[in-house]
């Protein structure tokens, strides 16, 4: 693997100033060569301007959070990364690699779920170079790669989970966010370490299930959810009858045999797990009448 190697190339003001001056100097020469009739005198200035003319190209502006990759007929020289204007060998290609933050959101996916069923998920990927020589080198295109593994890591997530749950111990796509969020951001970065990127975050942007099964699947949804809101009811509901006996028992506040005990269990279970209010009725008569 080709590792980043920084380099600080010459300063380039001062060079470039320095070739400036030379230039006007060699085109004073020759003139005055032509005047005197000296045409070898003439040949060497021009010569010198020519030379001036190409050092001129070495000189190259390299802005903030940039980066420029330097070759030197295929080799590696180094990348140059300190701000401001630069000089270098006019015989090197450099390479511009931004080193900014940038973001990209996926197209939507049609994946499987866990439990088989088919939805639609996109994600929001934050991701920088950290790396100059190994976005260069080890990978055709950058930024191309950085996408088409992004959405492998996407299907490959979408796959680990299903779309929901109503146990909080069972993670989902759509309950366990921060959870899914890390993974996916762990999942991309395990695939780009070889481009020298860094993600920064990674969150999904789209969720749905896919239209052709929707309104299934909402139907399936809802009564999932009132089933698990049934469970929730009936154990709070048994623990508050099971404490409201134990109370009465404790305080000696009313003996009850078993048949009262179970009616009165019963009567508990209605009021407390019924949809609607109940009509209370008063017994006018005694506890067994």
């Amino acid at each position: 693997m080709v590792r980043e190697r920084e380099i600080t190339p010459l300063p380039g003001l001062p060079i470039l100033l320095a070739l400036i001056v030379a230039e006007g100097l060699t085109i004073w020469g020759a003139i005055h060569a032509a005047q005197i009739d000296s045409p070898g005198l003439v040949i060497t200035y021009l010569l010198l301007a020519v030379l001036a003319i190409f050092l001129m190209a070495g000189v190259f502006v390299v802005n903030p959070n940039e980066a420029k990759v330097l070759q030197f007929f295929g080799d590696y020289v180094g990348s140059a990364k300190k701000p401001g204007l630069r000089w270098a060998n006019p015989l090197y290609t450099k390479k511009r690699v931004s080193q900014r933050i940038r973001n990209f959101e996926s197209g939507k996916l049609k994946v499987n779920d866990n439990e088989g069923n088919p939805i639609e998920i996109a994600a929001v990927v934050v991701w920088r170079v950290i790396d100059t020589a190994e976005a260069v080198f080890e990978v055709d295109d950058y930024n191309n790669y950085v996408m088409v593994q992004s959405e492998s890591a996407l299907r490959n997530l979408a796959t680990s989970y299903t779309y929901d749950s109503h146990d909080d111990e069972v993670m989902s796509l759509r309950g366990t966010t921060q959870a899914v969020a890390d993974h996916l951001k762990r999942e991309i970065q395990d695939r780009l370490n070889r481009a020298g990127v860094e993600v920064l975050e990674a969150r999904i942007s789209h969720l749905a299930y896919a239209p052709e099964i929707a309104h299934a699947m909402l139907q399936r949804q809802q009564a999932g959810a009132i089933i698990a809101a049934r469970q929730r009811i009936v154990e709070g509901a048994v623990g508050m009858v099971e404490m409201a006996l134990e109370m009465l028992s404790k305080r000696e506040i009313v003996a009850l045999d078993d048949e009262r005990r179970a009616a009165m269990v019963s009567n508990l279970l209605v009021v407390l797990c019924g949809d609607k209010s109940t009509q209370p009725i008063i017994n006018t008569g005694t506890i067994y009448q």
